[in-house]
């Protein structure tokens, strides 16, 4: 592992806490905050454990970003 990686990873330890949820929990998570989203709703305060994943996870981000395009593609909502 490089030191930057290593100091990155260490920066963000103060950040963590108890209640905080992992990628396969957010993954499952997704389409709902993704649905909510296009549908005008506040996904980031009904589910705000998924948002702080998100702004800090950029595999999930990524992920996110792209069932995003997936649902727009399909016209969704109004499909």
């Amino acid at each position: 592992m490089n030191t930057d990686v290593l100091k990155m990873l260490i920066s963000k330890l103060p950040a963590t806490h108890e209640g905080e949820i992992g990628c396969d929990e957010c993954f499952d998570e997704l389409h709902e905050f993704a649905e909510m989203e296009l549908k005008g709703k506040s996904p980031e305060q009904a589910m705000p454990l998924v948002k702080e994943h998100l702004d800090n996870c950029g595999e999930c981000r990524q992920e996110y970003q792209a069932l995003l395009e997936a649902l727009k593609a399909l016209n969704f909502p109004n499909n």
